[in-house]
């Protein structure tokens, strides 16, 4: 995939619900329009971090498998 995003977010290692916590904490140093992307190894993010995006207004753009952990990228609404 090789997406392009203006904010990386580490949140390998953390427990549901900390990596759309640390998600929603750092997406305020990023405008409206800008891409994050969140690295998490948590089965769970799966399902928290799109869940997440609908309620709060961003869009999903989708996640990319990588080495032992998944990335999740998102458009801040």
């Amino acid at each position: 995939m090789g997406m392009e995003y203006d904010l990386d977010i580490d949140a390998r290692d953390l427990l549901c619900p900390l990596p759309v916590l640390r998600l929603r904490k750092r997406l305020g140093r990023i405008e409206t329009g800008q891409v994050a992307r969140l690295v998490a190894t948590d089965p769970m993010a799966a399902v928290d971090v799109p869940h997440f995006c609908a309620e709060a207004g961003h869009v999903f753009l989708g996640e990319e498998a990588m080495d032992g952990a998944t990335a999740y990228f998102l458009r801040k609404g």
